[in-house]
């Protein structure tokens, strides 16, 4: 599902595919606090909604060279996932095994969020969803949100129950957007003033 505004292109990608799941009402927020920027436009992607295929089975496969296509044209990706067993969940990693190589993840900043039923959170599972996005080049953003105790955070409806979770996470998207302002806005205009042949300030480089 897209949500058309600005130039600024964040694909949300949620690592869940059970019905109602508390992950992707987290993101639903997350979601939310970007569509109040109007440079912004986002796509939500639900590997439910997709066939893809098993690791090494299909990789020209139709979905997965629109999930790479989605993901290559973004500006920037949030990763959503619940902690299973310790780790991020297996849709994630088909996710990503789906990405190509290289991964269409390469060069892009990444901002994650966990979900947990314990109290521990989803530690664990951003710990190795880091590694691993790490590994295919892209770029994790520092401070991953991990929230626990989810059930007690979203009624079955989705609706909010804890203000101070609520804020950590919508600040999953206003910190990977103004990482995007900060250090990705100013590089790509700077490369284009560069091939339309411009001379470019120093008060520019300086950005």
């Amino acid at each position: 599902m897209e949500h058309a505004s600005g130039s600024i292109r964040i694909v949300i990608i949620n690592g869940s595919v059970r019905p109602g799941n508390y992950t992707s009402m987290a993101s639903a927020l997350v979601l939310h606090e970007l569509t109040k920027h109007r440079q912004v436009t986002t796509e939500v992607i639900e590997p439910a909604t997709l066939q893809l295929p098993p690791p090494g089975t299909d990789p020209q496969s139709a979905a997965a060279k629109h999930l790479q296509q989605k993901v290559g044209e973004a500006t920037g990706v949030v990763l959503a996932t619940p902690e299973y067993h310790g780790s991020f969940s297996s849709v994630m990693k088909l996710v990503i095994e789906n990405l190509g190589f290289p991964s269409a993840l390469s060069g892009k900043p990444v901002a994650l969020l966990g979900i947990a039923g314990g109290t521990i959170g989803a530690v664990k599972s951003l710990e190795h969803l880091r590694s691993v996005v790490s590994h295919v080049g892209g770029l994790v953003l520092p401070l991953p949100i991990s929230i626990a105790n989810v059930g007690e955070v979203f009624d079955r409806e989705g609706r909010s129950l804890d203000p101070g979770a609520e804020q950590l996470i919508r600040g999953v998207g206003t910190n990977l957007l103004t990482y995007i302002e900060q250090n990705v806005c100013p590089r790509v205009t700077l490369e284009r003033l560069r091939r339309e042949g411009q001379q470019v300030s120093p008060k520019i480089i300086a950005v």
